[in-house]
C-alpha cells in the first residue's frame, strides 16, 4: 500500500493557497455581487413603485 497523505510542507502550502484564494478572491467577489444586487433591487423598486418621497 501506498501512502497518499499529502507530506506537512506541501499540505501547509496548499492550505496558505485556498485561504488567500477565499481572502483575496472569494470575499470581495461575494461582497460587490450583494451590494450590486442590492443596488439592483433598490433600482427596479424605484422603477415599478416611483422614487422615495413623501406621499402627499
Amino acid at each position: 500500500m501506498h501512502n497518499t497523505s499529502p507530506t506537512p510542507a506541501r499540505s501547509r502550502r496548499r492550505e496558505w493557497l485556498t485561504f488567500l484564494l477565499i481572502t483575496v478572491v472569494l470575499f470581495p467577489l461575494l461582497s460587490v455581487m450583494a451590494v450590486g444586487g442590492y443596488g439592483f433591487i433598490v433600482w427596479m423598486l424605484q422603477i415599478v413603485f416611483g422614487p422615495p418621497g413623501h406621499g402627499a
